[in-house]
C-alpha cells in the first residue's frame, strides 16, 4: 500500500474500499455543487506569512471546547450514514476521537444507536439533533441522549427541507442498498466491506428504528423521513429544546451575523458557521468567507466554529486565523474511517494535528491560543 503523507491519500483509499454510493453520499453537494467546491476552494485562497529565527522549541496546538480540553481545536462533525462507510463506524470514530483527545459527535441518522456508542465507548460524546414533526419523539431522543451521558447538543437547523443531490438520486442512496445490478456489481468488488457490514447487526438507523411507531424496518423509514422533518422549525422551538435538554447547546448552520445573534440571543452555547458542507443550499458562499462578519457581530468572547472544506492542519490554522475558537471535520475523518477503519481515523486525526503544528510554527507561532490574523499573508 502506499504510504499515506496526507488526507488526499486516506480519500484516494477511501475511495477503492467503499461502494460508490456511500462515497458519492459523502464526497458531492446539491445541484451544481459550486458551494461543495468553494468551500474548500475559499480556504486554499488564504495565503499565510512566513516569519522566521523565532523560538521553536516549544509549540503547543492544544485547546478547549466549550471548557472542555480538546488535543486541537477541532471536534468530530456529525455525519449520517457513518455506519455504512464502514461497519459499526460510528463505534469505531467515536473510540478514535477519544483516544486522540477531541469530541465526536453522533447524527441522529447514525446507523449506530446513541445506547450502542455508548455501550461500546468510554468518555462522552456530543449528539446531534434533527428535529422531527413527532416531537414526543424529539423529547425521547433528547432523554436518550441525557440518559447514554452525553455532554452537548449540537442542534442543526438547517435541514428543514432536504436540497437536492443528484448523485444519490441516481444512485438510489438507501440502506442497506438496493439490490439493482448496478449496485451489486459494485458492491462485488467491496469485498472487505461487504463482510464486515454481514459481521455485525447495525444495518438500520438505530436512532429511529424500533423506536418509533410503525417503524421496524428500513423500507418504511425512508417515507417516514421524508414526512417527519420539521419545516416549521422556528426560533421558538430552540428555546423548548434548551428547555429539554438543561444542557450546553450548539446551533450548526448559522451563515449570516444576522442569524448568529439570534442563535446567541435565544440561548445557544456555541455556534457553527455551517452551510451543511454544500450539501443544502447550492450557490451559497463558503463558510469561511462569511466568518469575519459573524465574529464582529458575536464579538471575541462567544464561541464560533466553523466547517465545510477543512482537509488539511492549514486549512484549520486558516480558520482560527480568521476568526473561529475551533473546526468541525467532516469528509476528512470519513475517508480515513472508509480506508482503514478506527485506525484511519487516529491516522487522519494525526495527518491533521501534525500539518497544523508545523504551519503555525512556520508562521512564527508556538501556541494556538496566540494565533490570530497576523499569520495571514495580506497584499500591499
Amino acid at each position: 500500500m502506499t504510504t499515506i503523507t496526507c488526507i488526499e491519500d486516506l480519500k484516494n483509499l477511501y475511495q477503492q474500499r467503499v461502494p460508490k454510493m456511500f462515497y458519492d453520499y459523502t464526497e458531492s453537494g446539491s445541484w451544481t455543487e459550486q458551494t461543495f467546491r468553494g468551500n474548500q476552494e475559499a480556504l486554499q485562497q488564504i495565503l499565510f506569512k512566513q516569519r522566521v529565527l523565532v523560538d521553536l522549541s516549544q509549540r503547543s496546538v492544544s485547546s478547549t471546547m466549550l471548557g472542555q480540553s480538546v488535543a486541537m481545536p477541532a471536534a468530530l462533525a456529525p455525519i449520517g450514514l457513518t455506519g455504512y462507510q464502514r461497519a459499526d463506524g460510528e463505534i469505531k470514530a467515536a473510540r478514535a476521537a477519544a483516544a486522540f483527545g477531541i469530541p465526536y459527535t453522533l447524527s441522529t441518522m447514525s446507523i449506530c444507536s446513541i445506547e450502542a456508542v455508548a455501550r461500546n465507548t468510554d468518555a462522552p460524546f456530543w449528539f446531534q439533533l434533527y428535529v422531527m414533526r413527532d416531537r414526543d419523539f424529539v423529547k425521547r431522543l433528547i432523554q436518550r441522549a441525557k440518559s447514554a451521558g452525553c455532554s452537548a447538543l449540537v442542534l442543526t437547523v438547517d435541514l428543514q427541507i432536504l436540497g437536492q443531490r443528484h448523485k444519490d438520486i441516481k444512485n438510489g442512496l438507501s440502506t442497506p442498498p438496493k439490490p439493482t445490478l448496478k449496485n451489486l456489481l459494485n458492491l462485488s468488488t467491496k469485498a472487505r466491506w461487504g463482510l464486515e457490514m454481514l459481521s455485525t447487526p447495525n444495518r438500520d438507523f438505530g436512532n429511529i428504528v424500533g423506536h418509533v411507531k410503525d417503524i421496524d424496518d428500513a423500507s418504511s423509514l425512508s417515507a417516514w423521513t421524508s414526512q417527519q422533518f420539521e419545516p416549521g422549525l422556528n426560533w421558538d422551538d430552540v428555546r423548548w429544546i434548551k428547555d429539554e435538554w438543561q444542557g450546553p447547546l450548539i446551533i450548526k448552520g448559522i451563515m449570516t451575523a444576522e442569524d448568529a445573534v439570534l442563535a446567541r440571543d435565544y440561548g445557544a452555547d456555541a455556534i457553527v458557521v455551517s452551510n451543511h458542507g454544500g450539501r443544502q443550499l447550492d450557490g451559497a458562499p463558503a463558510t469561511i468567507n462569511v466568518l469575519p462578519t459573524i465574529r464582529a457581530a458575536l464579538g471575541s468572547n462567544f464561541e464560533i466554529w466553523v466547517d465545510g472544506g477543512i482537509r488539511s492542519g492549514q486549512d484549520i490554522l486558516r480558520a482560527i486565523a480568521s476568526g473561529a475558537n475551533a473546526t468541525l471535520i467532516g469528509r476528512a475523518y470519513i475517508y480515513g474511517l472508509g480506508a482503514l477503519g478506527e485506525q484511519g481515523v487516529t491516522l487522519a486525526l494525526n495527518l491533521l494535528k501534525q500539518e497544523l503544528d508545523l504551519t503555525m510554527a512556520f508562521c512564527g507561532k508556538t501556541d494556538i491560543a496566540d494565533v490570530d490574523n497576523e499569520v495571514l499573508w495580506k497584499p500591499t
